[in-house]
């Protein structure tokens, strides 16, 4: 597996496909919220499996700190190490910047993953898109 900055325009469909299959179909968050008015202030990455798109996400810097967004990799990849490649990534890119923190917003099933990549709860519970949610940071 290879995870890529996604900087064609065919690694940025890659990218959305990959969210629209797990977010949109898997999860049932409506595209247009899927989809925001933050994709072009983004960098996009996605991770390939033999060629294939198989995981994706998405890095901002809000007010000097690293946001991790739309992590997803694909059902039929899980359980094999793509989501912690794929996170890897982005935080090797993160300390590239002036960054001291990261911090995401983590589907709840998903805090143990996280966790595990020494992230920790730094919030209650709340809804993102109808699914519950707790804000994650972590020093770089």
């Amino acid at each position: 597996m290879e995870v890529q900055v996604a900087k064609t325009e065919e690694q940025i469909q890659d990218v959305f496909n990959v969210r629209k299959t797990v977010f949109v179909l898997e999860q049932q968050v409506p595209l247009e919220e899927e989809i925001d008015e933050y994709e072009n202030d983004s960098i996009h990455f996605v991770l390939y499996d033999q060629n294939k798109a198989v995981g994706a996400g998405r890095f901002r810097i809000l007010e000097g700190i690293g946001k991790v967004e739309r992590i997803c990799v694909l059902k039929s990849t899980r359980g094999k190490g793509a989501g912690r490649s794929l996170m890897l990534a982005i935080e090797e890119y993160a300390k590239q910047q002036p960054l001291s923190h990261l911090k995401l917003n983590a589907q709840t099933y998903a805090i143990p993953f996280y966790e595990g990549l020494g992230y920790e709860v730094v919030s209650d519970e709340f809804l993102d898109a109808g699914i519950p949610h707790k804000a994650m940071k972590k020093s770089i």
